[in-house]
């Protein structure tokens, strides 16, 4: 850019921005909602389309399109002439301008903006040349002022008209479309209640007619609310002419006409199968399904067919309409549906069964991989992908909300539970202090009571609070023991007879048969949990020695019975070969992992369990004899699968 280029006025060399006047042009897409069924839908105007319409290039020079004065010409059709306003002079294009004016043409707005375009480049050059001319003669670009065009001015002046008008134009044109509207309701409202006096109808039938002439009468209504209207149109009409009790040619004629019509509009859309731009045929189409609206019905069992008929002609042309949109969301669509489902699976989880620290862990890790599989996803539609990531998003932190909530509520429960556990253990330590010791005992037992209605405290603090409760509370019932003096010489039997059986245990051969000797130690269990309790100093010395004696009985016959199982199945196994050794393991270690997981449930149980007995709760030896079973047959698999291993 030169010196004299720099210095030129803004308006000058920029024409189109003059007077910071412009015009968009723009179209609008017919929403989808609008279409008349759902195989037919039509568009009525685009961005790009209306600009190529408004300017056209040919040979470089852009023209735009007006209607010719002359309808007819050599090929009798009704395309219009081509003004190339580019080759006018100012004085032309504001001629052209002033008739546009006159004739008060507003929807020649397209043709308005080439002629301003066409204007300010004329104007554009001319100041230019002004320019050079000045500097030509010596004068300073600086000091340089272009001189009043009245030309100028008055196009200026013609174009604010232009615009003025024209926005006067549309909203006069927009509240035309509501009145317009209104008018059509009110129609359709007189038309539905002549076609609801069902008693009066074959005598009311000119007035419908009337009224239907009415209603198509009027047009231009608002876009949104023209199928809808038109929907509400037909079912009336059809109401009608369904409880019409007319001459039958009358009607049969009225159809018939309708149907003449229709077919001809079907015939004009298969037509348009042949056309090459699919959007002006989608256009066309349009058009014909408003001439379809505006025709009445036809015989009630032509219905269906004809338009049948209309609308396969008619989705012949959507399709190339649709075929571009079904592809670009298919994707979108899929992921849609993928985070749909991410988003139901992780809100099916009832958070009101999770009840433990296991079941915690287990929900954890599943909502973790349904996160993981999120993020591999891609992006839904836009109009939903916010929402399903909100979804998901608030599924997530629900989970962890209520997942900390329980490991507090948890840890605090624990913690009241030990607070009151510890003070009835003061409690009871403090009536060591009582010289009543039945009445201290009493008050005891009471204790034990309220100590059963206290929850469970933490694990690393269950045993020794409850060994302090229970040594608290044995100390009473010792003492009651000694007072209760009647009671010595029964458990003093109680004792013999316990040493008794213990002396037949010891005298059990370690070598016999087993099923003979086992069976005799379980008659001598069942003789020792007949008698009654023994004296308290030596209930838990004489219970030891019971104990060692059958557990080592036990122990010694197990123990040769699973040597003479593993030297059994070493038998076996020499027998197995290929696939035989593999299932053979397989079976074992689903066995192995099935005596673990019993294992590990006994072993968790235990730990929430609390011994409510001062003599011990049978119960928990139950449990410590099935986790020393359990055990043994672990290590009995572990040594057989070491065996197979060894082939």
């Amino acid at each position: 850019m030169n010196d004299l280029e720099k210095k030129l006025p803004e308006e000058s060399l920029n024409p189109a921005s003059a007077d910071n006047v412009d015009e968009t042009i723009s179209g609008t897409v017919a929403d989808e909602s609008n279409c008349v069924s759902d195989d037919v839908c039509a568009v009525t105007s685009s961005p790009a389309e209306d600009l190529s319409e408004t300017t056209d290039t040919i040979d470089g020079t852009s023209y735009a399109s007006v209607e010719s004065d002359n309808s007819a010409d050599d090929n009798d059709t009704d395309e219009p002439k081509r003004v190339n306003f580019h080759n006018m002079t100012k004085d032309e294009l504001v001629s052209e301008l002033r008739e546009i004016l006159s004739e008060n043409r507003m929807d020649a707005h397209k043709e308005v903006s080439v002629i301003k375009q066409a204007f300010f480049n004329i104007r554009g050059k001319e100041t230019l040349e002004e320019v050079n001319e000045y500097v030509e003669k010596g004068g300073n670009p600086q000091e340089f002022s272009s001189q009043a065009d009245p030309v100028e001015t008055e196009f200026k002046e013609l174009y604010a008209e232009f615009k003025n008008k024209r926005a006067a134009y549309l909203e006069a044109e927009e509240i035309e479309r509501k009145e317009n509207l209104a008018k059509k309701q009110s129609i359709l409202d007189e038309m539905k209640t002549v076609s609801e006096d069902i008693d009066n109808v074959n005598t009311r039938f000119q007035e419908f007619h009337d009224l239907q002439q009415a209603f198509k009468a009027v047009n231009n209504i608002p876009a949104t609310a023209e199928t809808e209207i038109w929907k509400d149109f037909q079912v009336t009409v059809e109401q009608f002419y369904d409880h019409l009790k007319m001459n039958k040619e009358l009607r049969d004629l009225d159809f018939k006409k309708n149907l003449e019509a229709k077919k001809s509009l079907i015939e004009e859309a298969c037509r348009l199968e042949d056309m090459s731009d699919p959007v002006a045929a989608f256009r066309a189409l349009q058009s014909l399904h408003e001439e379809w609206r505006n025709i009445g019905p036809v015989a009630k069992e032509l219905r269906e067919e004809i338009w049948t008929e209309f609308k396969d002609a008619s989705t012949v042309i959507n399709k190339r309409h649709q075929e571009f949109f079904e592809k670009k969301k298919a994707e979108e669509t899929a992921n849609e549906e993928a985070k749909t489902l991410l988003c139901d699976e992780i809100e099916s989880i009832d958070l009101t069964k999770i009840n433990s620290f296991n079941s915690w862990a287990e929900a954890t890790d599943k909502v973790i991989e349904l996160q993981k599989r999120w993020k591999e996803l891609g992006f839904a539609s836009k109009k939903v992908n916010n929402a399903l990531y909100s979804r998901f998003r608030q599924a997530c932190d629900a989970f962890f909300a209520a997942k900390t909530e329980y490991f507090q509520k948890t840890k605090d429960e624990f913690a009241a539970n030990l607070a009151k556990k510890e003070a009835l253990c003061e409690k009871v330590e403090a009536l060591k202090e009582n010289e009543d010791i039945h009445k201290a005992t009493n008050e005891v037992v009471k204790l034990q009571a309220e100590w059963k209605k206290i929850g469970s405290v933490a694990r690393k603090n269950s045993d020794e609070i409850w060994m302090r409760f229970q040594t608290a509370c044995n100390y009473f019932f010792e003492e009651r023991k000694k007072a209760n003096a009647a009671k010595r010489s029964e458990e003093s039997a109680n004792l013999a007879a316990k040493q008794q059986i213990i002396a037949q245990l010891k005298d059990l051969p370690t070598d016999g048969v087993r099923s003979d000797v086992i069976g005799k130690v379980k008659e001598l269990q069942t003789e020792w949990q007949k008698i009654g309790f023994v004296p308290f100093k030596v209930k838990d010395k004489i219970f030891t020695e019971y104990r060692e004696v059958c557990d080592n009985l036990y122990n010694i016959y197990n123990s040769r019975e699973n040597k003479q199982r593993i030297t059994n199945f070493r038998n076996r196994v020499t027998s197995l070969k290929g696939n035989g050794l593999d299932k053979e393991r397989e079976k074992l270690v689903r066995a192995l992992e099935g005596r673990k997981n019993d294992l590990k449930t006994i072993e968790n149980n235990l730990g929430f369990f609390n011994i409510k007995s001062s003599a011990g709760n049978s119960l928990l030896r139950d449990m410590e004899n099935k986790i020393k079973k359990l055990k043994e047959e672990i290590a009995q698999i572990e040594e057989k699968i070491t065996i197979l291993d060894a082939q």
